[in-house]
């Protein structure tokens, strides 16, 4: 073949090879996390574009399309990497890396189930990112019945024959018994809450019936036995003394003026209240017996006796109880 015939076909095999070389040029968008990045590549599969351009991926990374995949000019590689998680499950700390969008794909994806009632935190719907901590709480309900005392009442009744410083038990009493059931809630094994859903007696408590004397008797003994009253007064008590000399000063009834804190003294009183002869018990004097009046002692109002002038003002005025006695 002379030259004039090589030329030509030299220039047909250049222009071949050219053409070949600019159908394998493409220009591939990568979009890494959202960021897309325009290179312009020889290589046809997703895996020999990446590798040629050094960017690399994880067994984790999500990759669009597969890396075995052939792509054409124009074509997108859509690549969105792995972040660290740490996972909370089971009573067990997990280090896993995920490319999930959110945290219930990703625990589906770790094979990580989810009960109707369990709790993640964060939600499910939260998007993921690196150094997210995910807990899984379990809980179940279970209904546990439980034997409880049903404690016996006190009842009290009034006994007008005895006194009213004593009681008497008659019926002792004796505690019953039922069956409660609640509807338990564990998170993750513990208790957290109870709910009351039924009861039931299985054992009817006893009272205890006590009873308590009605019959009056004076707060205070003499000669070591309670005395009985028939009403109380509340009175406004003044003191008087015996201006005559002791053994000298009489009342107006008649009787002398005594003060005896070992027996009965001598008191003046409103006659329309209690009459002479009256024995009364009054709170801080004694006892007494009304023997006296006065043109100030009207209603509810004592004087009570004492031998001297200074004893009477020691007492002064004071508002005390006095018990009429049976």
């Amino acid at each position: 073949m002379d030259k004039m015939h090589a030329i030509p076909i030299i220039i047909i095999l250049v222009l071949t090879l050219v053409a070949a070389v600019l159908l394998m040029r493409k220009t591939v968008t990568v979009t890494i996390d959202g960021k897309p990045t325009e290179i312009v590549t020889y290589k046809s599969t997703v895996k020999e574009i990446l590798d040629d351009n050094k960017i690399s991926v994880s067994s984790k990374d999500k990759i669009e399309p597969a890396l075995n995949s052939k792509l054409s000019n124009k074509g997108t590689i859509t690549i969105k990497k792995a972040v660290n998680i740490t996972i909370d499950s089971d009573g067990k700390t997990l280090k896993i890396q995920s490319a999930e969008e959110n945290v219930g794909s990703m625990l589906s994806a770790e094979g990580i189930p989810l009960n109707e009632l369990d709790k993640v935190n964060p939600g499910k719907e939260t998007k993921l990112y690196d150094g997210m901590l995910v807990e899984v709480v379990r809980v179940e309900t279970k209904n546990v019945t439980e034997t409880q005392t049903v404690k016996f009442a006190e009842v009290f009744k009034s006994d007008k024959g005895l006194a009213n410083t004593k009681s008497r038990v008659i019926q002792n009493g004796e505690d019953g018994k039922k069956e409660v059931t609640y509807k338990v809630t564990l998170e993750n094994g513990k208790e957290v809450s109870r709910e009351l859903i039924g009861e039931k007696l299985i054992k009817n408590p006893m009272d205890r019936i006590v009873m308590k004397g009605a019959y009056p008797l004076m707060p205070v003994s003499r000669d070591g036995s309670m005395m009985a009253y028939s009403r109380i007064i509340r009175a406004r008590a003044t003191a008087y003394w015996a201006v005559n000399g002791v053994g000298k000063t009489y009342t107006a009834s008649g009787r002398k003026a005594v003060r005896n804190p070992d027996g009965y003294s001598t008191i003046a009183v409103d006659r329309n209240l209690m009459p002479y002869g009256t024995k009364v018990f009054v709170e801080g004097y004694g006892f007494a017996t009304a023997a006296d009046t006065g043109a100030g002692i009207v209603g509810e109002k004592i004087d009570v006796f004492f031998d001297t002038y200074k004893e009477a003002c020691n007492w002064g005025a004071k508002y005390v109880n006095v018990y009429i006695l049976r």
